[in-house]
């Protein structure tokens, strides 16, 4: 079940140098991208991108603003109005004001946005189970705990630097 489109510009892993097959933060960006891409183009049948579709599952847990979810997520405030804009275009969801403070705004997931975080979901989780199948069935689970658990503590928040690091989306 793969997803990656025939004109994706992404020289193949094996040709890697030696010092870079040891780099975690090579092989963490390296699958980063591949996943995304393969995920952004599964879910153009749905219309929603891999982003959408984390803001929309993000907002689906409680009354959150804008700028929480931002945070949540890991997304500057720009990319978060971005996207905001677009999901209440397609109807995915909505602004309201919040119960404790009506001068402020919780993103609100529609009927129609959360049928189609569900749709996205199944999609992403096939993706992952066909990914994570590359690996012994004994080696997944601590794959993923491993790295939920570095991105719950070490690698939960960004250095402050001088040049602020951009995360684009793939160009397609």
């Amino acid at each position: 079940m793969r997803y990656m489109s025939a004109d994706t510009e992404l020289a193949p892993a094996p040709d890697a140098p030696a010092p870079l097959t040891a780099d975690l933060n090579w092989l963490l960006s390296r699958a980063s991208y591949t996943l995304t891409t393969e995920l952004t183009a599964a879910l153009e049948e749905l219309g929603v991108s891999p982003r959408a579709h984390c803001v929309l599952s993000a907002a689906m847990t409680g009354d959150h603003t804008q700028t929480e979810l931002a945070k949540m997520i890991g997304l500057d405030k720009t990319t978060m109005v971005v996207t905001v804009d677009e999901l209440e275009a397609a109807g995915l969801a909505e602004r309201r004001p919040a119960s404790e403070d009506r001068r402020a705004r919780v993103i609100a997931v529609t009927k129609a946005g959360e049928r189609k975080v569900r749709e996205a979901r199944e999609i992403a989780d096939g993706i992952q189970s066909d990914v994570l199948g590359e690996l012994p069935a004994r080696e997944r689970k601590v794959f993923v705990d491993a790295l939920a658990s570095l991105v719950a503590d070490r690698l939960s928040t960004p250095a402050e630097c001088a040049h602020p690091v951009r995360r684009r989306a793939p160009r397609g």
